[in-house]
């Protein structure tokens, strides 16, 4: 089953950081993605992420792309088959998953 996706006002901005090369590559990942979001023990391709240093991101999962140095961070929204994009980031590990907390934070 093919997911919608719907990108976060913040990852839209995050995208437009990158140059058009880049933004290709991300996009055309995430479709990827989205054709089976679900965590990877679940048989999709996202790798689920939990509770580390302070940032509870239980139910949500990432792409990592290792030759652009960028993460994604989504969740799966199950009832309306939406993959729902929170952060696109060219960061560190630690920076990313801070900046993900942030923004669900401000969502709730």
């Amino acid at each position: 089953m093919n997911y919608d996706i719907d990108y976060s006002d913040e990852a839209k901005q995050d995208l437009k950081e990158f140059n058009k090369y880049q933004e290709h590559q991300i996009i055309k990942s995430i479709r990827k993605v989205a054709k089976n979001p679900l965590p990877q023990n679940e048989g999709g391709y996202g790798k689920p992420l939990g509770n580390k240093h302070g940032n509870n991101l239980t139910g949500y999962c990432k792409i990592k792309f290792k030759q652009l140095g960028v993460r994604v961070v989504y969740k799966v929204i199950r009832t309306d088959g939406i993959m729902k994009i929170i952060v696109i980031a060219a960061r560190a590990d630690e920076e990313v998953y801070e900046l993900a907390a942030k923004r669900i934070n401000k969502q709730i």
